[in-house]
């Protein structure tokens, strides 16, 4: 009569334990980290990754520079993943509907020959 009771207990607790074990599958393994990043997002006309450099059309007013730009780099479990960023606005006047493009090297970028990468830049037509 003992053991019925004592496995009638065991067996009344065993689904509140079993959905803590659950829940703990639920919870992120680290705490997510929150990043500031320097700039503003650029949206870009096009990228391209080949030859182990990165080439970014971005938008222009004339005076857009490679030093106006940033690209900030992720390491992913598949790769590295380039965001561009706009550290400085473009005052001039001179639009140029093409935008211009800029480049940097996998070892600007601090990465290894051949590295897969992905970018995460949003995409905008160029003006008219």
């Amino acid at each position: 009569m003992r053991s019925s009771i004592a496995l009638a207990i065991a067996l009344a607790a065993a689904p509140p334990l079993a959905g803590c074990a659950m829940l703990d599958r639920f919870r992120p393994a680290r705490p997510v980290e929150t990043v500031a990043l320097p700039g503003q997002l650029e949206a870009i006309h096009a990228a391209a990754i080949a030859n182990d450099q990165a080439v970014f059309r971005v938008s222009s007013n004339g005076c857009t520079r490679k030093a106006d730009l940033t690209p900030v780099v992720r390491t992913e479990r598949d790769g590295a993943v380039i965001t561009l960023r706009r550290l400085r606005e473009d005052p001039c006047g001179q639009h140029q509907p093409e935008g211009v493009e800029m480049s940097w090297s996998f070892q600007e970028l601090g990465l290894a020959p051949g590295a897969r990468v992905t970018v995460e830049n949003p995409y905008q037509m160029p003006r008219t």
